[in-house]
């Protein structure tokens, strides 16, 4: 899709100089429909690692500060094969808004291939970590444990990326419930799992954070097998057929996800990038410094989960209207998403400065030595957390609503730019060169989290106003 013409009528100010609210409020109600079983997913997802996280503290500093360096290069490669997979949602949108059925049956299965291909590297990449840590001047027995763990971790990666793809194609046809079933379900297993693995309960082995990766990648496994039998023998998934003919390849559509999803992926390693090596800078301060960063961004990362979901809901929305041609549609899809993320994200921040110790102190056990010198650490990055939760809001939600409309060599300049052009760059000085320490780099992750939204949201808005609706 090309540039399309305008009118007078064709925009949200059609006749006066009072707006007419009424297609907006349908398309924040939907938005929201959509976007609520999206954000409980992503929540479930985010779950997982906090009740890890919880667990894990009460082995000690040490162990946590491992756990949050393997965990750093885990969600590195994760989302790599994350973002690949999430090129299913605007694709099969788009084919979906344009009454291509065989798109997104095409698409799915293509998504598929896609994530498995790139599986090989990535578990290559976790297998080999302590290497990787070591070379990054972690300490090495520090990078000794993380390994392991991750070693663990790596069995359950596949299936973690189906399940992606699962999740968008459900999704897109407006029914992301069953995933979002299979998701909390999985919250109370790995629960369960890392209670028995983690500390030995019941008569298992007490098999610490290997325990925990094991669990991980249990859970991952069970989640997947059981949105797959769904989308396999449940209306209205089955009547397409995702698989059907897996086999055969489609080597345009495959192309087509790599060519939205590379873009996409390199975009989210650079943010993932900038806050590993927010991890690895606060590994040369030390190791109370990672415990304490660890809690902070858990917490950040926990609320992140609610505009990511939100944005995963602007991407289809943007996606069929854009499908569909629809210019007017596409900004209110966006501007809708950019709403509701910001105001959740608001409340967040202020609830971070109301109540750091208590949200701190809970992923601690007090009674520990070394314990109160977390917390306190802890509760100030919560609150460079708390200033920059706008900023987080707005970059993740502008970059999706780009891609919405097939748009990711862009967003990827911006991500690249924003995160290591300002945000690793400010981090590193402030923090090293100032003597700022653990704050000087929460200042600059803010700074490149801010450039980012400023900037996605200006293209976007940019975009929708010249009728800019194809990739």
């Amino acid at each position: 899709m090309g540039r399309l013409s305008t009118t007078a009528g064709d925009g949200p100010w059609p006749h006066s100089f009072l707006p007419s609210l009424g297609p907006w409020l349908v398309e924040l109600r939907a938005t929201f429909r959509l976007a609520l079983p999206l954000v409980l997913l992503q929540v479930g997802q985010m779950a997982i690692a906090t009740t890890d996280v919880l667990m894990i503290g009460r082995l000690g500093a040490d162990a946590l500060a491992a756990a949050t360096l393997g965990s750093s290069l885990y969600f590195a490669v994760w989302l790599f094969g994350m973002a690949i997979a999430s090129a299913a949602a605007p694709l099969a949108a788009q084919a979906l808004g344009a009454g291509d059925r065989r798109g997104v049956r095409r698409t799915v299965r293509q998504a598929i291939w896609a994530v498995l291909l790139v599986g090989g590297p990535c578990a290559a990449v976790l297998w080999f970590s302590g290497s990787i840590l070591r070379g990054f001047g972690q300490d090495p027995v520090l990078a000794e444990v993380a390994q392991s763990y991750l070693r663990a971790m790596v069995w359950g990666l596949p299936a973690s990326h189906v399940f992606v793809v699962l999740r968008c194609f459900v999704s897109v046809l407006g029914r992301p419930s069953p995933a979002m079933a299979a998701m909390l379900l999985s919250v109370l297993l790995n629960v369960l799992l890392d209670w028995l693995l983690i500390f030995g309960h019941l008569g298992a082995p007490a098999l610490g954070l290997v325990g925990a990766g094991l669990a991980s990648s249990a859970v991952n496994t069970v989640m997947c097998g059981g949105l797959l039998v769904v989308v396999l023998t449940r209306d209205p998934f089955r009547r397409h057929f995702v698989l059907a003919r897996f086999w055969r390849p489609d080597w345009g559509r495959l192309r087509a996800v790599f060519a939205l999803g590379l873009p996409t992926a390199l975009a989210m390693l650079a943010e993932t990038g900038l806050f590993s090596a927010a991890v690895m800078m606060m590994g040369w301060l030390g190791t109370l410094q990672v415990a304490a960063h660890a809690i902070a961004v858990q917490c950040a990362a926990l609320t992140f989960m609610v505009p990511l979901g939100v944005s995963n809901a602007g991407t289809i929305r943007v996606g069929m209207a854009a499908g569909a041609g629809d210019r007017p549609g596409v900004r209110r899809a966006g501007y809708a998403a950019l709403a509701l993320g910001l105001s959740f994200m608001s409340l967040a921040g202020l609830l971070f400065a109301l109540f750091p110790q208590t949200l701190v102190g809970a992923f601690l056990d007090l009674d520990e030595p070394g314990s109160a010198a977390v917390l306190a650490l802890g509760v100030v990055f919560l609150g460079y957390a708390a200033a920059f939760q706008l900023f987080d809001g707005g970059q993740v939600i502008g970059l999706q609503i780009l891609r919405g409309l097939g748009d990711s060599r862009m967003p990827m300049v911006i991500a690249l730019f924003g995160y290591w052009c300002i945000g690793a760059p400010c981090a590193w000085v402030l923090a090293f060169h100032f003597q700022w320490g653990g704050r000087g780099i929460w200042v600059g992750l803010a700074a490149g989290l801010a450039t980012v939204a400023l900037l996605a949201v200006l293209r976007f808005s940019r975009r929708e106003r010249l009728g800019l609706l194809g990739g």
